[in-house]
């Protein structure tokens, strides 16, 4: 009888020793980043951008973040020279960029036709969505890439900051 409570006693060590062995094959790799998954979905304008214009940390963090990233071709459609400048005057680039940003994970169908949202830089883009899903002047081609810290909606155009008066 001695020897059974021991047993018994003992079970609950053992079952979770068993569980603690070197990593096995249904280890999961932590889900990216909003950073990591704009480079492995190639945004490299963007990431080059974001780098830039030191904002890299800030969208490696906890967020969460939703990022409406403009593709490789939207940054080339912009007048010759505009990217370049922009690389230069970083704190230009960042207004920019943070206006492509807003605080909290919204989803496709979070949107609704005609809202304004807050951005990061701290003014309000538009969305729409009546003759296709729009951000101000852009169309939202891909929603709902999910990273860790927030979600990537890809947008076909930079969109920038109306001026301040």
């Amino acid at each position: 009888m001695q020897r059974l409570t021991r047993v018994l006693a003992a079970l609950p060590i053992l079952i979770l020793a068993a569980g603690c062995g070197s990593s096995s094959s249904t280890d999961v790799e932590p889900a990216p980043d909003i950073v990591d998954l704009a480079i492995e979905a190639e945004f490299s304008t963007l990431v080059t951008a974001v780098q830039a214009a030191g904002l890299e940390g800030v969208l490696r963090s906890d967020g969460p973040f939703t990022v409406f990233a403009p593709t490789d071709e939207a940054f080339g459609a912009l007048p010759p020279g505009t990217l370049e400048a922009l690389l230069d005057d970083t704190e230009a680039l960042a207004g920019i960029l943070t206006y492509h940003v807003v605080p909290g994970r919204i989803l496709a169908g979070d949107l609704s036709d005609g809202i304004q949202v807050a951005t990061v830089q701290g003014q309000n883009v538009t969305i729409t969505l009546s003759g296709g899903a729009r951000i101000n002047d852009a169309n939202i081609i891909q929603t709902d890439i999910e990273a860790r810290n927030g979600v990537i909606h890809v947008i076909d155009a930079v969109i920038l900051p109306p001026e301040e008066n």
